[in-house]
């Protein structure tokens, strides 16, 4: 019998509200999740931070580095953008050149104190709110500050992306950076996962289905999926992908992600 693949599933946004965060609760209480990334500068992070991190022993705790949604943290980056811009103008300055690299690297820096000071400790791992980490003028500083560390974390590597469907989107999030996010992190000698699977286009129906196929699909070294998971909200009455996160909270709960799980011979980790 060959050995399982290991699969780490990592839930997105711990800290932005009630709901997303009871939901990832309740699926690392239930062995389900392997990984939580947390928004720092969401409204229920100083809240709902330090029972998390109580958790640190069962499930790499990291930091989901948000240039995109809210409020920046950094007086510097406030000065120039009170609000965080969305993802399409981020990607066209990104693309120009004209991202405001200094004062960037001044908010990763008062978000990863900001992790730290209701942590208790650094993250285990660095990603970004979609995908944001990448983008040149934001991941040169990310990579320098890592690899100054004794003890860097892992980084999640977008180029990396893998499965069925989301073809397009996949290609996007590569072309964005994720390419050269991987090759500063391999220059930098950091840690990254191999395979990422996860994208898709938040459709309120058919998780399960996309998990068997991201599933099947996961190569013999494993990687890591990403998700994001949530329960109704109030707080998020304008959230465009509320009912996936409902659908996927619902999913992972249940008896068929186990037995998806075992019909495609992949075992849940934590990473080390």
């Amino acid at each position: 019998m060959s050995a399982a693949k290991e699969l780490v599933v990592c839930a997105d946004d711990y800290g932005l509200s009630q709901g997303i965060d009871q939901a990832i609760v309740r699926l690392l209480a239930a062995g389900r999740l392997g990984a939580v990334s947390c928004l720092v500068n969401g409204a229920r992070w100083a809240q709902d931070g330090p029972a998390l991190a109580a958790q640190a022993g069962t499930a790499s705790i990291g930091l989901h580095f948000n240039l995109s949604e809210g409020a920046p943290l950094s007086p510097t980056l406030a000065r120039l953008w009170p609000r965080l811009p969305p993802l399409r103008r981020l990607l066209v300055d990104a693309a120009l050149h004209r991202l405001p690299a200094a004062a960037i690297a001044d908010e990763f820096d008062a978000q990863w104190q900001r992790f730290v000071a209701v942590a208790g400790r650094p993250p285990a791992h660095v990603d970004g709110h979609q995908h944001v980490h990448a983008l040149p003028g934001v991941r040169e500083h990310l990579v320098a500050r890592l690899r100054a560390l004794a003890l860097p974390p892992l980084v999640r590597d977008t180029a990396a992306l893998t499965g069925p469907g989301g073809r397009f989107k996949r290609a996007v999030i590569a072309a964005a950076g994720g390419r050269g996010l991987r090759r500063l992190l391999d220059e930098a000698g950091l840690r990254r996962n191999s395979a990422l699977a996860g994208a898709y286009g938040f459709e309120a129906q058919g998780y399960g289905e996309r998990m068997q196929r991201w599933l099947a699909e996961l190569p013999a070294r494993g990687g890591w999926l990403f998700c994001h998971p949530g329960d109704a909200d109030p707080e998020l009455h304008d959230d465009p992908i509320a009912a996936a996160r409902i659908q996927e909270a619902a999913y992972l709960a249940s008896p068929a992600f186990a037995d998806d799980l075992r019909a495609a011979g992949v075992e849940l980790i934590t990473p080390a």
